[in-house]
């Protein structure tokens, strides 16, 4: 068993809790850093994306690029808050994690195998965030 401080030793509820966070940051930059690819690649009207017709939630490809290319940056400053294991950062990585499936939902019909991947990553995300536990309270439960 290794201690985190002298008085206090780091349980294994501690560890798992730690790992999960970690997790959720290592993923939110990797998704974070995709996003502004894609945002990129969307502004540029590259020929990665497909087009369809008649679709319910029909926007431009450029006005896309642009909210990927917005949601993927504060992804990445979240991430950043996250390896720092800071509290806002959990709640705003919930939060953006949120908003990365609700924009791949509706951009569906642009790059329909990668949004369905964010979307999984996104949920992913959003589960270590929110099944993970602050120190104070992991202390206060064992």
């Amino acid at each position: 068993m290794t201690a985190t401080h002298p008085t206090h030793p780091r349980t294994t509820g501690q560890a798992w809790a730690g790992g999960m966070t970690m997790f959720a940051a290592v993923m939110l930059m990797i998704g974070g850093i995709l996003d502004i690819l894609r945002g990129v690649a969307a502004i540029a009207e590259d020929d990665v994306f497909v087009t369809t017709q008649n679709y319910v939630f029909e926007f431009d490809l450029t006005s896309w690029g642009w909210i990927h290319l917005a949601l993927g940056a504060v992804a990445v400053v979240v991430s950043m808050g996250l390896f720092q294991a800071s509290t806002w950062a959990r709640f705003a990585g919930v939060g953006i994690a949120a908003l990365v499936i609700i924009a791949n939902f509706l951009s569906l019909p642009y790059y329909p195998v990668w949004s369905v991947v964010m979307i999984a990553i996104s949920g992913f995300i959003i589960w270590a965030l929110c099944v993970t536990r602050d120190n104070e309270s992991a202390r206060s439960a064992t």
